[in-house]
């Protein structure tokens, strides 16, 4: 369906739009799904993005970019996911780790991986969360000692990392030993970027019921050797670099969230125009069908207006975090409610695979609670926009 005009775009934001939604119409459902029930990467389609131009729309011109915005990037990810493929690397290659290194990497690190991310040769995966800190980032245990050598020796384990098995490095996150202690008494926080066949770097696929293409990982970091050069920005800065991925992260999850629920409101209601079962009336004519849709509407349009705003502050170099948070929060909310509605509206036949809406159910789901929980969204409004005493 087309998105509600209630969400101001320029003509060449459109333009943008339709491309994309050309491009990735033309693989739709059957190949996303197909690729994620075999287990395989969606190549063809990633590798088509990229030499489009659409991967890297947001990255520096300079390192193969598009010279382009964030807002630019989420539309490339709403409407890829409204086209029925919402692929969650589009947030952590480009999204969280392109968006990091264009902003506090070394030239060397910029020539090295920008330009690969950008056109979808290269991609990166991100860790940050861990066995026993979840989302709280204050209680990360890995650690990065010096080696004597400018470099560093990275041990420790994180969990729930996305996409490892596909990537080329992955930005990890762990605490320098080389740093002072911050006020709490704890090591602050550094990033590093580390390729995937380093010695001592493996992985172990985790189980789940999601249907998408990238899977799960717990990554074992076993004394992995990194050179000097692997150093995001500063040594023991890495908190306020990681936010620089955060707001970025929570923006297009946002995207891919707002992009399933217009994919299912497309399927919902030309089925309730079409479907008639009494006297051949269609469905959709009666209220007990079309309110709940409409009110589906109402949610999408609101969250896809945070969405925006939270972009736009962001590329204006404004504090994005309050509505990148609040946008996430409402998209993962809206999505999931239409989705099931959807499939409410399609009767028995929305558990029918080929109606192409059960497929995305555990990924709507997941978006609730990962790359950031409704909960931590809650803590963060509570203390920073109510001036509640922090929770934890």
């Amino acid at each position: 369906m087309t998105p509600s005009s209630i969400v101001p775009e320029s003509p060449e934001r459109a333009e943008l739009r339709a491309s994309v939604t050309k491009l990735v119409a033309a693989y739709g459902h059957p190949y996303f799904v197909a690729r994620s029930r075999a287990h395989e990467q969606p190549t063809a389609l990633w590798s088509e993005l990229g030499a489009a131009g659409f991967l890297g729309v947001h990255l520096p011109e300079a390192y193969g970019g598009g010279g382009g915005t964030l807002g630019d990037l989420s539309v490339v990810v709403e409407a890829a996911s409204a086209a029925g493929c919402p692929l969650l690397m589009t947030v952590i290659s480009p999204a969280i780790c392109g968006t990091i290194i264009a902003q506090h990497g070394s030239e060397e690190l910029k020539s090295r991986w920008l330009p690969g991310i950008a056109d979808g040769s290269l991609k990166m995966a991100f860790a940050i969360t861990e066995p026993d800190a979840g989302s709280n980032s204050h209680e990360i245990t890995t650690t990065a000692h010096p080696d004597g050598d400018g470099g560093w020796r990275l041990r420790g384990t994180k969990y729930w990392t996305s996409g490892i098995d596909e990537a080329d490095a992955v930005l990890v996150v762990a605490r320098s030993g080389s740093a002072q202690p911050g006020s709490s008494g704890r090591k602050p926080l550094s990033l590093f970027v580390v390729p995937t066949d380093s010695p001592g770097l493996s992985w172990q696929h985790l189980e789940a019921a999601l249907v998408q293409p990238e899977h799960q990982f717990t990554v074992f970091l076993d004394d992995v050797a990194v050179g000097p050069e692997t150093l995001i920005g500063d040594d023991g800065a890495g908190l306020r670099q990681v936010f620089a991925g955060l707001n970025p992260e929570r923006i297009t999850a946002a995207s891919i969230s707002n992009g399933l629920s217009l994919y299912a409101l497309d399927k919902a209601t030309r089925y309730a125009g079409e479907r008639a079962v009494w006297k051949g009336v269609p469905i959709g004519a009666h209220q007990g069908v079309a309110h709940p849709l409409a009110e589906c509407y109402i949610a999408v349009a609101q969250a896809r207006l945070l969405t925006a705003r939270a972009a736009e502050l962001f590329d204006e170099g404004s504090d994005a975090a309050e509505a990148s948070n609040i946008a996430k929060f409402a998209a993962a909310d809206s999505s999931l409610r239409t989705l099931d509605q959807a499939m409410q509206t399609h009767g028995g036949n929305g558990l029918a695979l080929e109606y192409g809406l059960s497929d995305y159910w555990f990924l709507a789901r997941m978006l609730k609670t990962a790359p950031v929980s409704r909960e931590m969204v809650l803590n963060f409004v509570a203390q920073h926009s109510l001036g509640l005493p922090a929770s934890y």
